[in-house]
This record gives structure tokens, sequence and C-alpha cells, in this order.
């Protein structure tokens, strides 16, 4: 009896208010809650197959020429976290959190550590700005030596590194490859240290870019990484070689670029341009 209240409820939200999934499931936990948390009634009969399922939705990609247009009306630090985001496909806090060691130039790879579900893994580090690059590390190396000079604690160390080796957090291989310009107080450990910079200036910077080289397309810093996989399937990179390079669990989450590929190949000709070519105008 209880379960089919909840589930005419939801049918009058999905069927009669026309709202979306989210908001269905939302309102479905919430009921699920106030029965067993408040009234003690049992749902156990209710069946997770009760919750709305979203429709598939296309990623926003960036055309070659688009990606180049966005790249070049950027300057500075955001600059080339965008050219390492889209040569080598990394999530923004990947890119954030990157390490002096996770560089690699003479393998051409970036090395992404503890990444979405704790899992290591080697991407592509393109050619693009690669000596602009090097240049940066260069002032983050000079950053680190001042900081060391200062008496700054070393910077955060994952997990337990930091009990096992103590002093791993001030050596320049641990150092962030995009340091903070300011000093913070690390709230676990109570101590002042140089965090790495944060998400919200390289995303701003993308936003501000697109504006400024006229793209239209709701663009994120996630649409770089969206783009780089969509631009190796359209050069015939293997599906899962690119399911290693993004870090996916599951390569059905990559196929998903499949798709979206189709409307950067040649496209079938509008049947309006063929008449009017025969016909003229």
């Amino acid at each position: 009896m209880e379960s089919q209240v909840v589930r005419d409820y939801l049918a009058h939200l999905a069927v009669r208010q026309r709202v979306s999934a989210s908001t269905q499931n939302q309102a479905f936990c919430a009921i699920l809650f106030l029965c067993r948390e408040v009234l003690g009634l049992n749902l156990e009969s209710v069946s997770p197959g009760v919750k709305a399922k979203r429709g598939e939705r296309l990623p926003v990609v960036l055309s070659m020429p688009e990606t180049l247009a966005l790249l070049s009306a950027m300057s500075g630090t955001p600059s080339l976290m965008a050219a390492l985001i889209c040569g080598g496909g990394l999530r923004v806090s990947e890119c954030c959190e990157l390490r002096m060691k996770d560089i690699d130039f003479d393998q051409g790879l970036v090395f992404v550590r503890s990444g979405k579900g704790d899992k290591d893994r080697s991407t592509l580090l393109a050619e693009f700005r690669r000596e602009e690059l090097r240049a940066h590390l260069r002032e983050s190396e000079a950053q680190h030596q001042a900081d060391r000079q200062a008496g700054l604690a070393g910077v955060w160390m994952p997990d337990a590194l930091d009990r096992k080796y103590p002093n791993a957090g001030r050596e320049l291989g641990w150092f962030w490859v995009f340091p903070s310009r300011t000093l913070s107080t690390d709230p676990r450990a109570g101590v002042v240290r140089r965090h790495h910079v944060s998400d919200s200036v390289i995303q701003k910077a993308v936003k501000a870019a697109a504006q400024e080289a006229r793209i239209h397309k709701p663009v994120s810093v996630h649409t770089l990484r969206h783009s780089f996989a969509t631009h190796l399937l359209l050069n015939g990179v293997d599906i899962r070689q690119i399911q290693e390079y993004l870090g996916h669990a599951n390569v059905e989450t990559t196929m998903i670029y499949t798709h979206v590929v189709k409307e950067f190949r040649n496209p079938a000709r509008s049947p309006l341009d063929i008449i009017y070519k025969r016909t003229g105008p």
C-alpha cells in the first residue's frame, strides 16, 4: 500500500507536472526518508526502478579551430593549464593538483596520481607550449626555494605519506606545478603552507576567453577534456586507448564520444542544398 502511494506521487510529478528527472529523484528520496525515518514505514518493496532516468546528453565539444581560438585568447598560467587539459584530457582538479614530478618531458607524458576512483594513470603531454611550461616550472622551482628559505611547512601530502615520509613535503618533486600566489592555513594540520592554485582561476579564464573568441557554445574547462577525446577519435585513436587517457572505469563511458564524432566528420548533404544546386535560384 505504502509503495503504491510513492509510485502514484512520482507518476503525478512526472506526467502532470512535467518536472525533470533530477527533481523526481529528489522527491523520491525525500519520501523514502520521511516514511522510513519519521513514519516508521517499511518500503522495501519499492524497487530502485521507480527512480526516473535521465535522457542521454551529448557533451559540448569545440572544433579544432575553436580550440585554437580559445587557447589563443588566453595568457599566463591559465593558458598553460588549459593547454595541459586540452592536450591530455585532464580533469580540472587533476591539473590543479599536479606535482613537479608528474611532468615527464622525455616521454611526453603527464602522470595523474590518485585521480577519480583513486587511480593513477598517464596521459599525453602535448608539444604545444612545452617550452613555456619548462619556463613556468623554473618559476615554480624558484618559489619552492623561497618557501624553504622562509621556513614554511612543506606542501600537503596525500594519505599517510606525511607521517611515513615527514620531509617529503619539502622536496621539489612534491611541489605544485601551479602553486598559489598566497599562503593559507591548512585546517587539517593547523600550519601555514602554500597550496595549489584554485580551480576557479582557470574556470574564470576559460569563460572569459570563450567570450573573447566569440565562441557561443556553453564552454567550461571540462569542455576541453571532451574536446581532447573527440579529436583523438577523429584522428583514428583506438577507443580503449582514449579510455585509458581519460581514466574511465568503463569503456561505455568513453563510447559517448563516438556519437559526438558524427557531428565533425563529413555530414550528409542537406537535400535543400541539393535541390538548390540542381534548379538554381
